[in-house]
């Protein structure tokens, strides 16, 4: 996904949804700091978001913009409909939100991840494509291991999660 797909994305689902604030939570989300990010964090073709003040609208979006939709088989990318619940993220992520708003959103903000707090979602999650993500964040220098370490101790993880956490960090950011 580009940075004008996203927008496009961003514009639709804010029309399908009547809310002027969509917030993006999935890795494309990077797109907001970093919109010519190298095609490794580019990747996927979805955008996981939900509608800010109307979140109980995510599932139009999903009917009329995801996947297998329509738009989706027109353009080759989509909006996935998540929850604000759905990724695990630092405490005080919502201030941090990176503000996407220009003439290709026709009026409606996109509310991006800021980065380090996408990346902690990624480390919590654990799976291969998120670990593959975090570790191209920081060979590309997109994110630092001091700001991760602190975002991660802001992070409501279990022990042994916390554990993993970091060393998911450390392992990204070799001496």
């Amino acid at each position: 996904m580009t940075r004008s797909e996203l927008e496009h994305v961003i514009r639709a689902a804010g029309a399908i949804a009547g809310d002027r604030e969509i917030v993006v939570i999935g890795s494309q989300s990077v797109l907001a700091q970093f919109p010519a990010a190298p095609a490794a964090l580019r990747a996927s073709m979805e955008a996981g978001l939900f509608p800010r003040n109307h979140p109980q609208r995510a599932d139009r979006i999903e009917g009329a913009i995801g996947e297998g939709s329509r738009f989706h088989e027109q353009y080759g990318y989509y909006a996935q409909a998540v929850g604000e619940r759905t990724a695990t993220l630092p405490a005080g992520w919502r201030a941090r939100l990176v503000r996407v708003e220009n003439a290709n959103t026709q009026g409606v903000a996109g509310l991006c991840l800021e980065v380090h707090d996408l990346a902690i979602s990624k480390y919590a999650a654990g799976r291969e494509k998120d670990l593959a993500f975090t570790a191209a964040l920081a060979r590309h220098g997109m994110t630092r291991q001091s700001t991760l370490r602190r975002r991660a101790g802001r992070t409501k993880l279990a022990p042994e999660l916390r554990r993993l956490v970091l060393g998911r960090i450390a392992r990204d950011f070799p001496r």
